[in-house]
């Protein structure tokens, strides 16, 4: 049953991660005690009515914290286009991000980069996007009300662990099993864990566990489980998270000397800062934005790839290299190419990549399918053009 999951509000930052990633093997890195928290008795029903009563009314409490991101979805070889910030760089390995919120209108997230780092920062009016590596800080204008509540930002290539459960939860339908597991402890807090099992044949998750703080409420910890496997495959959760408020001198952010400063408009949360509706400026097949075909678990997303692609896939990445690429999906479109198994079927032909908890499908015609879902479901998925 779903259990007002469109009413939950899960307020910490937002990611932008391209297609694949949205729908992600590592063991854990989080630290978790099992069994030692005691907490009031809740049912899962309880406990996510709570939840989204708790975060209708807004009251997201001021926090700051470091969150760790691990998925090794036993992908092959693939460019690192990006670097780790990337949404390449998300699909393997262990990441972090620092964040520091204050109210609806502050709010501060670091993403370092080996020896860079972009950084966020929405103080009242102002709101920066700076970037270390390109020694660029831009600011952002038209910024709408709000815009530092986390949920609303669209800027930082990375995934919170409120994000992973409104996802999760907007997954589950009425072919998920909800129960509450043993506690837990995350980040040295006591928290419930909500576990969402999957009933449909074609999705490969086994199932999800959501840690959720016992006193806040807010999500500590996102685990993903594939099917046939007994460790986490992607798992993104706080290392450590203090519900104080943060010192002013976080969201203070002046442009460094001999950097070079720009200004743009906002984009609307469902776009990437450089580019339209998440695409972050690839160059698509008719700039369509990416969608969804199905619903819960067997969710696929469908996306135009980058020019080029259409027709022979092995000479795509030899036309696609004047694409620009700053999400890394031609890249990634181009690795997949080098190493995915040939198909084809009624739905036509192309090149097909499986790995425990992601199948992703090139078709000749130019369009990636990607899913937590077996290939059957792609199949499917292109048959319905």
């Amino acid at each position: 049953m779903r259990i007002g999951t469109h009413a939950v509000r899960w307020g910490v930052p937002v990611a932008a991660v391209a297609v694949v990633a949205g729908v992600v093997a590592a063991g854990p890195v989080i630290a978790a005690v099992q069994g030692e928290p005691s907490l009031p008795r809740r049912t899962a029903a309880e406990l996510l009515a709570d939840a989204a009563e708790k975060w209708q009314s807004g009251r997201l409490p001021q926090m700051s914290g470091t969150i760790v991101e691990t998925a090794s979805l036993g992908l092959p070889a693939l460019p690192a286009a990006g670097g780790a910030t990337s949404p390449l760089g998300l699909l393997s390995g262990s990441h972090q991000a620092k964040v520091w919120y204050g109210g609806p209108d502050r709010l501060r997230l670091m993403v370092p980069d080996e020896m860079n780092e972009s950084d966020l920062v929405v103080n009242g009016d102002q709101v920066w996007w700076w970037d270390s590596a390109a020694n660029t800080a831009t600011r952002v204008k038209g910024a709408p009300d709000g815009a530092g509540r986390p949920d609303a930002v669209p800027y930082a290539k990375t995934v919170t662990p409120a994000q992973a459960a409104e996802e999760a939860l907007r997954a589950a339908g009425t072919d998920t099993e909800i129960a509450i597991s043993e506690d837990a402890t995350v980040a040295g807090r006591a928290a419930y864990q909500v576990v969402l099992t999957p009933k449909e044949a074609g999705s490969l998750v086994k199932e999800v566990r959501l840690a959720i703080d016992g006193e806040t409420l807010v999500p500590l910890r996102v685990q993903l489980y594939a099917k046939g496997t007994a460790e986490p495959a992607f798992e993104v959760g706080f290392d450590s998270v203090t519900f104080t408020p943060p010192a002013p001198e976080n969201f203070a952010f002046t442009p460094p000397p001999r950097a070079k400063v720009e200004e743009t408009t906002a984009p609307s949360i469902a776009r990437g800062p450089h580019g339209k509706d998440g695409m972050d400026g690839v160059d698509g097949h008719d700039g369509a934005a990416p969608r969804v075909v199905g619903d819960g678990w067997d969710r696929v997303v469908v996306v135009s790839l980058p020019k080029g692609f259409e027709g022979d896939l092995a000479g795509a990445a030899d036309r696609a290299k004047g694409a620009r690429d700053r999400d890394g999906v031609a890249s990634l479109a181009n690795g997949m190419v080098k190493v995915a198994t040939p198909v084809s079927g009624e739905w036509g032909s192309g090149r097909l990549i499986r790995t425990k908890l992601v199948s992703a499908l090139l078709t000749d015609d130019g369009r990636m399918f990607a899913g937590a879902v077996t290939p059957e479901v792609l199949y499917a998925a292109a048959a319905a053009k």
